[in-house]
Formats: C-alpha cells, sequence, structure tokens
C-alpha cells in the first residue's frame, strides 16, 4: 500500500507541476479583469463628472466667448461687448 501512496504523491505532483503555468495564466487573467473593470468604473465616473462640468461652463463659454474653438476654424464671440450694447439700449430706451 505505500508503493500506491508514493505513485499517487509523484502523480500529483507532475499534475501540478505540468498545469502551474495554465493556472498562473488564469490566475492573471482574472486579475487582469477585476482591474480592468475598476478602470472602467473610475473611466465612467470621471467622463460624467467631466460632462457635468461642461454643461456648468457652457452658458459662460456661449455668452463671454471663453474657451477655444478645438479643430475647427471659429470666429472670437465677445459677449462683454454684447452685454454693454445691451444695457447700452435699454439705458436710452428708458430716457425715451
Amino acid at each position: 500500500m505505500a508503493a500506491r501512496t508514493a505513485t499517487s504523491t509523484i502523480l500529483i505532483f507532475f499534475i501540478l507541476l505540468f498545469t502551474f503555468p495554465l493556472w498562473i495564466g488564469l490566475g492573471a487573467g482574472l486579475f487582469g479583469l477585476v482591474v480592468g473593470l475598476f478602470g472602467a468604473a473610475i473611466g465612467i465616473v470621471a467622463g460624467i463628472f467631466g460632462a457635468i462640468i461642461g454643461l456648468i461652463a457652457l452658458p459662460f463659454k456661449l455668452i463671454f466667448g471663453w474657451g477655444h474653438g478645438g479643430w475647427f476654424p471659429h470666429f472670437h464671440f465677445n459677449g462683454f461687448l454684447i452685454v454693454i450694447v445691451i444695457v447700452l439700449t435699454v439705458l436710452l430706451l428708458r430716457k425715451k
């Protein structure tokens, strides 16, 4: 019976030895999957935060001409000048 136990132990040892790279690969793959999902969650939260900040900043950019136009050609929109014209128009209309 002792010979059979030694043979079983040696067989288990060789099975573990030859399948060790498989287990390491599966473990690393699962670790990468978990880390990737965590990174995706952080990216989604950051994207939503950026969209909210963009929506808050949009009226100021449209009114006062802050920011850059990006890749497309753009015309400078001076909101300060338009605000001054509106205020002067209101003041002139009140005097009449």
